[in-house]
């Protein structure tokens, strides 16, 4: 005899199509670019299987697991974990989507880089490469690149592998892909916050140019302008100095956003042409002939402002004028060869 409760399941009629057709009404749709929440459902030897309230599991390859290179599942995910996962690829043939946390992370790691620019912020990261151009760090786990001229003047770049460098950004770049820092500017701002304008200090010639004379100030370098080197003409300054040169000179102007020290010796000269004349009674004088330039700047009347707008302002605005150029021209170099090997700039989704 057939029970009303079996007869009632009996009379339901209700098919696997009914039941298909009904899921497909509670049914999640899901778009690759879109987060959603996850639960491990099983791990695999390249992978990992995840619901995410699908029909069919979604799938997460180990090369989208973490930013940073991972070679097992269990290195990143536990069994029955619930975490975010980003939507790469819409469904295959089989209805599975493909999964990744890399993307997530990428992302976070993008604007986390941008916050740290606005702030101006000074970060530290350990050179794991360096190539022709530069050196490779990884800065909140995005590849990014220090052009050779943004490196210490002290420091061979073959010798920094493995060490960790105070870096400043030059450019932020997502769409472009290109994280771009430097090393000298970071070195700068913290010599700069023991140096003042009118200060003399000992440096040696590290490179010469057709402008003037690159010195080494502890690790920093600054620029002597042929302009600021002696009140005499001079040709160039090959004709004045050699490279290893010891020289005092006085700084005139600091520029701690673009990472410049301006130095001079034409401001300690007792006398105009001392410098190419008698360069040992210069150095002598020089903190003397500083004091009278400090003291110029601290209560200037009117013929001691016109010298030093005539001496020092327009000189410090070539001066600047010159190193601006120069260092667009070497980091328009650098970063342009960098753009072209996708090895030495690139920072994300390899």
């Amino acid at each position: 005899m057939v029970s009303q409760t079996e007869t009632a399941k009996i009379d339901v009629g209700f098919t696997h199509e009914d039941f298909a057709a009904l899921l497909d009404q509670y049914d999640y749709h899901f778009s690759p670019g879109d987060v959603v929440a996850g639960t491990v459902f099983s791990m695999e030897q390249r992978g990992a299987l995840i619901d995410i309230g699908a029909k069919t599991a979604a799938y997460i390859p180990v090369q989208e697991l973490s930013i940073n290179r991972v070679d097992n599942p269990d290195e990143v995910l536990q069994p029955n974990e619930t975490r975010e996962f980003f939507i790469l690829t819409d469904e295959n043939e089989d209805g599975q989507l493909t999964l990744s946390i890399r993307r997530i992370e990428y992302m976070r790691a993008w604007e986390r880089v941008r916050q740290l620019q606005q702030e101006d912020a000074t970060v530290y990261s350990n050179v794991f490469a360096t190539n022709r151009g530069g050196a490779l760090v990884r800065v909140e786990g995005l590849r990014g690149f220090i052009p050779g001229s943004h490196i210490s003047a002290k420091d061979a770049k073959e010798d920094l592998l493995g060490q960790d460098l105070p870096l400043k950004f030059l450019e932020v770049d997502e769409e472009r892909n290109r994280l771009v820092l430097s090393h000298r500017r970071a070195l700068v701002e913290r010599k700069m916050n023991g140096l003042e304008v009118a200060q003399v200090v000992i440096g040696s010639v590290r490179g010469i140019k057709p402008y003037g004379a690159f010195i080494d100030i502890g690790g920093v370098s600054g620029l002597l302008h042929i302009s600021e080197i002696s009140h005499d003409h001079i040709d160039t300054p090959h004709s004045v100095f050699n490279v290893n040169d010891e020289l005092k000179v006085m700084i005139i102007d600091l520029d701690a956003e673009r990472g410049r020290i301006s130095l001079s010796t034409k401001q300690l000269e007792p006398e105009p042409g001392d410098m190419l004349k008698n360069r040992d009674l210069v150095f002598e004088k020089a903190d003397e002939m500083a004091e009278l330039y400090r003291q110029k700047l601290l209560a200037p009347d009117d013929a001691q402002e016109e010298i030093l707008e005539t001496e020092t302002t327009e000189s410090v605005e070539e001066v600047s004028a010159d190193a601006d150029t120069v260092l667009e021209n070497t980091e328009s170099q650098e970063v342009e060869e960098t753009n072209g090997d996708e090895e030495l700039a690139s920072t994300g989704v390899e």
